[in-house]
C-alpha cells in the first residue's frame, strides 16, 4: 500500500512539474513575442524616420540642382556660358594664329585647317547651329527670270540688272575729270601771256582724250581712279556693308572657315570657295554639289545689293569670280544652265539673306565697327539662340 501511494504522489509531482514547465515555456515565449514585436515596430519606425531623413535630403539637394528651381536654371545658365566660354576660346585662338601669319602666308584655302577643325568641334557640341546650316540645301534647281521680280525673292532692282555692269564710277570720273581740265584750260588760255596761255589751253584740254584713249585700250589701268569717286557717292558706305556681310554670311551658312573680311566691292571672293575646298581650284574639277555651294557665295554680295537699291554696282567682280568657277566645273555647263546657274545662285542667296535677317543685321553691325572674325561669328550665333 505505501508503494503505491509513493507511486501516485511521484505520478502527481511529475504531472505537476510538467505542467508548470508547461506553464514557462509558454510564458517565455509569449515574453518574447512581445519583445519581437516590439522591436520590429521600433525598427520600423526606425526605417521609416530614416527613409523620411532621406526624401528631405534629397529634395533639399535637388533643389540645388541644374535645371530645377530657380537657383538650379541660373546655375545652368552659368554653367552652359561657362562651357561655351571655353569652347569658343579654340576658335579664338585659331583664328588669332591666322591673323599673326606674314601676309605671303595668308591663304584661306591653305592655311584655314586649325579653323575649319576648331569650327566644326564647336558644331558638334552644339555651340555653331548655323555654320554650314545651308550646305546640304542649297541644290540647283531651274529658276526663270520672273522668280526675281515677284514672289519672296523679289529684287529691289531690275533682275537684267545684275547682268548688266555699273558705269556709274566711269561716268562721274570722266565728267570730273571733262569739266575740271575744261575749267582749267579756260583760265590758263584767258590768264597766261602770249604762247604760253595758247599752249597751256592746248595741252591741258587734250588731258580727256588721253583718259578715253587709255580706258577704251587698257581700262585696268584706271580702275584705281575711278574706284576711288565711288567715295563722292553718300550710299557707297552703306552698299559696300551689305554686299560684303552677304558674301561673309552666305560663306558661313555654306560651312566655310573665314578667317578674314574686306569692305572692298573690288576684292576677289574666290579665296571664300577656295577655303569651303581647302584646295586650290586648279587641283581638279568641282563637283555639282561644291559648284552650288560657291556659286551662292559668289553671288552672296550682288544679291544682298539688289535686295535694297535700284541699281547694283558691285557685281562685275562677282560675275568673274562665278564664271571662274563654273569653268572648273567638271560637267561642263552649256550658256543655258550658266545663266540658269546665276539665276538661281541670286534666288537662292536673297532667300537665305531674308530666312537669317536678324543674322544679317547683327554681322552688318560688327562689321561697320570693323570687329574681328571671331565677334562676326559670336553675333551670327546670338542671333540663332
Amino acid at each position: 500500500r505505501e508503494l503505491k501511494e509513493r507511486g501516485r504522489e511521484g505520478a502527481s509531482l511529475s504531472i505537476i512539474e510538467k505542467i508548470n514547465r508547461t506553464m514557462a515555456t509558454a510564458l517565455a515565449s509569449t515574453t518574447s513575442t512581445s519583445g519581437c514585436e516590439r522591436r520590429r515596430r521600433v525598427s520600423h519606425h526606425q526605417h521609416y524616420q530614416q527613409q523620411h531623413r532621406r526624401g528631405a535630403r534629397r529634395l533639399s539637394l535637388s533643389s540645388l540642382r541644374p535645371g530645377v528651381g530657380h537657383l538650379g536654371r541660373l546655375r545652368r545658365v552659368r554653367l552652359w556660358a561657362t562651357t561655351s566660354e571655353s569652347s569658343f576660346s579654340g576658335l579664338e585662338v585659331a583664328l588669332s594664329d591666322y591673323k599673326s601669319l606674314p601676309p605671303s602666308e595668308k591663304d584661306q584655302a591653305l592655311a584655314t585647317g586649325d579653323v575649319l577643325e576648331a569650327m566644326k568641334r564647336l558644331q558638334d557640341e552644339g555651340q555653331l547651329r548655323l555654320w554650314n546650316n545651308a550646305g546640304a540645301t542649297s541644290v540647283r534647281r531651274q529658276t526663270f527670270p520672273g522668280e526675281l521680280a515677284r514672289g519672296p525673292n523679289k529684287l529691289a532692282c531690275e533682275p537684267a540688272a545684275i547682268a548688266t555692269p555699273s558705269v556709274r564710277n566711269d561716268a562721274a570720273f570722266l565728267f570730273t575729270t571733262v569739266m575740271s581740265t575744261s575749267l582749267v584750260a579756260v583760265v590758263c588760255g584767258t590768264t597766261l601771256p602770249g604762247d604760253w596761255g595758247f599752249f597751256s589751253a592746248y595741252l591741258i584740254g587734250g588731258i580727256p582724250l588721253v583718259v578715253l584713249a587709255i580706258g577704251s585700250t587698257a581700262p585696268g589701268l584706271l580702275t584705281v581712279i575711278t574706284d576711288r569717286f565711288s567715295l563722292i557717292f553718300p550710299d557707297y558706305k552703306e552698299r559696300t556693308l551689305r554686299h560684303e556681310a552677304g558674301h561673309f554670311l552666305c560663306a558661313y551658312l555654306h560651312g566655310a572657315p573665314i578667317a578674314d573680311y574686306s569692305l572692298q566691292l573690288k576684292g576677289a571672293r574666290i579665296q571664300l570657295g577656295q577655303a569651303v575646298l581647302q584646295r586650290k581650284l586648279y587641283t581638279g574639277p568641282l563637283e555639282d554639289e561644291e559648284l552650288d555651294s560657291l556659286a551662292v557665295i559668289a553671288m552672296g554680295g550682288v544679291a544682298a545689293e539688289a535686295m535694297q537699291y535700284e541699281e547694283v554696282i558691285g557685281q562685275t567682280e562677282d560675275l568673274f569670280d562665278l564664271q571662274a568657277l563654273m569653268n572648273y566645273s567638271k560637267t561642263k555647263l552649256s550658256n543655258a544652265e550658266q545663266q540658269n546657274l546665276t539665276r538661281w545662285a541670286v534666288a537662292r542667296a536673297v532667300s537665305l539673306l531674308k530666312e537669317h535677317s536678324k543674322a544679317y543685321e547683327k554681322l552688318m553691325e560688327k562689321m561697320e565697327e570693323g570687329a574681328s572674325v571671331y565677334e562676326c561669328i559670336r553675333a551670327i550665333e546670338s542671333a540663332a539662340v
